[in-house]
């Protein structure tokens, strides 16, 4: 839904939504028209590059959870996946004891009602001061993406993913 929003609002757009109990819920969504010919751009096709490593993603929707995990397997990675800040401090800590510590992680940035990407970040780089973390939004105005090395990070990626950008900041991170 965020990025839902973030998308709509950028185009002046409007969402509204109506919801009945045990019927479901619709979204509506108006978007200006376009008093102009749309131009096709050109298509570009993205590399993928491959590697390898285990990840660990922290992202409040089970639905960016799942895509993640499917798209770090196929570009040759492990993921574990995370819904919260706290849950993903738990799963590092863990894998750091282990001697099976996590090669990058890729954290959220906003966590309705847990602790987000910023305050996870400074939690883990006070466990390993050399973690490689990309930040992750749909919010792409936010400063910490504008800024993400002033907060520990090491690269950014914006909500919604391309699996060719994905696997260029693994790559870049991981080098």
């Amino acid at each position: 839904m965020a990025t839902a929003y973030s998308i709509v609002k950028n185009h002046y757009g409007h969402i509204s939504v109506e919801s009945e109990l045990g019927a479901g819920t619709t979204f509506h969504i108006y978007l200006p028209a376009a008093d102009r010919k749309m131009v096709e751009p050109p298509e570009k096709e993205g590399r993928v590059l491959t590697g390898l490593g285990k990840i660990l993603v922290m992202d409040d929707e089970e639905m960016v959870r799942q895509i993640l995990d499917k798209m770090l397997g196929h570009l040759g990675y492990k993921a574990k996946c995370a819904r919260n800040g706290e849950e993903a401090i738990e799963l590092f800590t863990s894998a750091q004891a282990s001697g099976k510590a996590f090669d990058a992680v890729i954290l959220d940035l906003t966590v309705p009602g847990g602790i987000g990407g910023k305050e996870t970040m400074a939690r883990l780089f006070k466990i390993d001061p050399r973690i490689k973390a990309i930040v992750s939004s749909g919010y792409s105005d936010d400063p910490i993406m504008a800024d993400f090395r002033e907060y520990g990070f090491s690269g950014v990626i914006a909500k919604p993913y391309r699996i060719s950008e994905l696997s260029k900041i693994l790559q870049e991170v991981l080098s």
